[in-house]
């Protein structure tokens, strides 16, 4: 589990094209890479990552651990 906190306002979808953005920011890839599945209407979301292997992408969330935001 990733926790996420964004500062757009819930209302029109800010918050979900807040956090797409951010992902696809940290961890590299298209923001059409990355797609809200589950929850978009509420505050625990699911995404999936269709740009980056499994292998990769939990390589760059280790990432956040060595930075000291996890």
């Amino acid at each position: 589990m990733l926790k996420v906190r964004v500062t757009a306002p819930p209302a029109d979808g800010k918050a979900n094209t807040a956090l797409t953005k951010l992902l696809a920011e940290f961890l590299e890839v298209p923001r059409s890479g990355i797609k809200i599945v589950r929850g978009v209407t509420s505050r625990n979301k699911m995404v999936e990552v269709e740009s980056l292997s499994e292998e990769a992408l939990l390589v760059r969330l280790d990432s956040v651990k060595t930075r000291g935001g996890g």
